[in-house]
């Protein structure tokens, strides 16, 4: 990777590959002040191996690689200029090579991508760098050759739901925050593939969320497909369930580093598809997406036709050898022949000895590298022009000057004949790649029907309620899900399902309050992952599901604070949420957590309720506001966008006990009952005690739901429409936006 620092934030240029499957990506891009894009890009590839140019990068670029990487990521300082090249060098590197020149092209001309970056230093610098590296594996002609290079988008705004790299760690999608396994998450939910490659195209889907409605509504016919007929599901399952990694194995093919064993597995492999798609091709459903895919699949019966008899697959199995059959590779056989017509000479040879000498226990004996010499006993007397070679008690062994040449020539036919051998897996391997892409055409075919069969077995394994989720087209965003249960949770019988409603005719904002513990990040999270699975395109397990395309979700989660770029818990909560502020839009999904809890109360109220009536007034996006300051559900009574809920408990005052109900219902909690939650920790009475009776004198937020109770009485009004009202009149009517001044009114009528 390759980055530049300037004023307004950071510009990265990123090259990575998976050299199993020779698949590189590249990518240059504008990043914010907090690296959203570059930390997001990092969650998604999980790089096992880093290239960076010594001194020249960020302390918060090494952050975000260090708190992205695992422990047995491997870090590589390159030099500037001679290990990691230059845009300029790259280039020339590049030309001078001939990576791309082919035996119908000697152009060479560089892959679309790789033309488009030409002129994008970053870009090709890093590039240049990783070819570099490459080159010192000694695997840049295996790999680069290939010229399957593409960009790489991280956001993919356009067409996919966001997904930041902070969203991806908070919500749980690849790894738990446990022990960081998969256990618990999203993707070992859905990831029921068979083959390998289909578990990294699932990969991208969950990474990379469809937003439009229609390729939504697609895949999920697809699944109901699937489900209401089980045979292709079945069949696909069957026939397919032990196919090799071909994606990789085919690249391994390119670069001549391929296996006999391994090729064998690859030509069957490939039977096996075209077996099992000719079988699926009967069972299409209509025009949907099922019958594109298989209506797309590649004629592979025309390449497999040469393969079915080329070699021996018995002997390739056992032996590790190609060996061609008949009439395949014309210098094999023919040096073949020469073998066998100069085996039948010296059989002749023999029998003319033994008639001469009138005794049958003549043989040919072989003594290291001298094959074929005459062994006779030594009683047996022999011609003078014959030579000695070696003798034992009972046998000598000779050459005669005609056996020496039929030997020779029999030892260079032999010679011949085994280089010939060892050129034809290289000729097998170039024939077979010629037909590369159409071989990859076929793994990706069927890696998204392994997807999509995934999403259906997924789909039927959430148990009862479960619904196929209604996507509709609105300009207020809408969310609507009743009896909803976490996705991840599925196999737990006696989990609470809860209604979620945001959006459309109700408010925008829930405003959740709740004592501690009482489930309310599990909403949080819960309706996030249950939006998510939806635009994947998969059921949901709740009663019914309906919900406008969200184009982003976007989450402020836990605390954490950044030692090593001096940043407090506080610090890194208002950086998160300043990026919410700037990038959500109306159709996003925002989740804030305990927002202002990193600092004093007086602060942490008054940025909470800044930032509530912003996202609430200004921004129009839906979501929640999980807070423990009670004070803000009374600033927001009146307000037409946000509403109050709470998590439902039964208290116990007596014992100090607080049993959760796990509900969520409209209201307010009474309080967040951090004294019971202490009791039940065992903390002593004594204490608790006394830590009444200072939050009764001195807890700041409860006395400011106090006058704001008695405020309330007379003529009060919330200091967010007062704000708007003042910003209003000082900029001359223009300095709200329209939806702005829409909420306005609407807030003022509700006064």
């Amino acid at each position: 990777m390759q980055e530049t620092v300037s004023e307004i934030g950071f510009t990265f240029g990123v090259a990575f590959a998976d050299c199993a499957t020779s698949q590189f990506h590249i990518t240059e891009f504008d990043d914010d002040a907090d690296m959203t894009k570059f930390e997001t890009l990092v969650a998604q590839v999980r790089p096992k191996e880093l290239l960076l140019e010594k001194s020249c990068i960020s302390a918060k670029a090494l952050r975000i690689l260090k708190n992205n990487t695992g422990p047995t990521t491997i870090w590589n300082y390159l030099k500037p200029g001679k290990e990691f090249w230059t845009a300029d060098t790259a280039c020339r590197e590049l030309d001078a090579s001939g990576y791309f020149i082919k035996e119908d092209d000697k152009s060479g001309a560089w892959p679309t991508a790789l033309t488009e970056a030409r002129e994008k230093e970053l870009v090709m610098s890093a590039f240049g760098a990783l070819v570099q590296y490459l080159r010192l594996l000694k695997i840049d002609r295996d790999t680069v050759t290939l010229g399957n290079i593409s960009w790489y988008d991280p956001i993919r705004t356009a067409t996919s739901l966001v997904l930041d790299g902070q969203s991806l760690i908070n919500l749980e999608i690849f790894a738990n925050t446990f022990d960081g396994g998969p256990d618990g998450t999203l993707f070992a939910m859905l990831n029921r593939c068979i083959s390998p490659f289909g578990k990294r195209m699932l990969k991208q889907w969950v990474q990379h969320p469809l937003a439009d409605a229609a390729k939504i509504n697609a895949r999920l016919d697809a699944v109901d497909a699937l489900n209401a007929d089980n045979i292709i599901m079945d069949r696909f399952t069957a026939s397919l369930s032990k196919l090799p990694d071909l994606e990789r194995l085919i690249s391994r093919v390119h670069a001549g580093r391929c296996k006999v064993q391994e090729f064998v597995k690859v030509i069957e492999g490939f039977d096996q598809i075209e077996y099992t798609m000719s079988l699926l091709k009967q069972f299409g459903h209509g025009e949907g997406l099922l019958r594109q895919l298989l209506s797309a699949m590649p004629d592979l019966a025309t390449p497999l036709k040469h393969w079915k008899d080329a070699f021996d697959k018995d002997t390739a199995k056992t032996h590790g050898l190609l060996v061609p059959k008949p009439g395949v590779e014309e210098d094999f056989d023919q040096s073949h022949d020469d073998i066998a017509e100069t085996m039948v000479e010296l059989d002749n040879y023999l029998h003319k000895q033994r008639k001469a000498l009138g005794t049958p226990k003549i043989v040919y004996s072989d003594n290291g590298k001298e094959i074929k010499q005459l062994e006779l006993p030594k009683n047996v007397k022999v011609p003078s022009s014959w030579s000695q070679m070696s003798a034992t008690k009972a046998v000598t062994r000779y050459y005669t000057p005609e056996l020496r040449k039929m030997v020779r020539r029999l030892q260079e036919a032999q010679e011949t004949h085994s280089q010939i051998a060892k050129d034809v897996a290289g000729r097998f391997y170039a024939r077979f790649d010629e037909d590369y892409n159409t071989w990859l055409a076929a793994i990706k075919i069927i890696a998204q029907l392994d997807c999509l069969i995934s999403l259906a077995k997924a789909s039927a394994s959430l148990g009862e309620p479960s619904c196929r989720p209604t996507f509709i087209q609105s300009e207020r965003a809408v969310l609507d899900f009743c009896d909803l249960r976490h996705p991840c949770m599925y196999n737990v019988p006696d989990f609470i399902p809860n209604d979620i409603t945001l959006g459309g005719a109700t408010p925008n904002i829930d405003l959740l309050t709740g004592a501690n513990a009482a489930g309310k990040s599990t909403i949080l999270r819960m309706t996030c992952v249950a939006v998510i699975l939806a635009q994947i395109g998969c059921h949901l397990p709740c009663v019914s599901a309906t919900l406008t395309p969200i184009d982003r979700i976007m989450s402020r989660l836990g605390a954490n604070d950044n030692i090593f770029a001096a940043q407090s818990t506080f610090f890194v909560e208002l950086a998160e949420t300043k990026k919410i502020l700037s990038e959500a839009t109306p159709h996003s999904l925002v989740i804030l957590d305990e927002l202002g809890r990193g600092t004093s109360s007086y602060d942490g109220v008054a940025v909470a309720q800044a930032v509530l009536h912003h996202i609430a007034t200004h921004v129009g996006c839906i979501g929640f506001f999980a807070t423990h300051y009670h004070s803000l559900a009374l600033e927001f009574a009146a307000h037409p966008e946000i509403r109050t809920v709470r998590m439902a408990i039964d208290v116990d005052e007596a014992e100090r006990r607080v049993t959760f109900l796990f509900r969520l219902e409209d209201g307010v909690a009474e309080g967040s009952f951090g004294m019971h939650c202490a009791s039940m920790c065992g903390i002593p009475r004594k204490v608790i005690e006394r830590a009444e009776e200072a939050a009764r004198e001195w807890e700041y937020t409860s006395r400011l739901k106090g006058s704001l109770e008695r405020a309330r009485g007379g003529s009060y009004g919330p200091l967010g429409l007062q704000s708007d009202v003042a910003w209003m009149l000082r900029e001359g009517g223009g300095g709200l936006e329209e939806r702005g001044l829409d909420v306005l009114l609407r807030a003022i009528k509700a006064l």
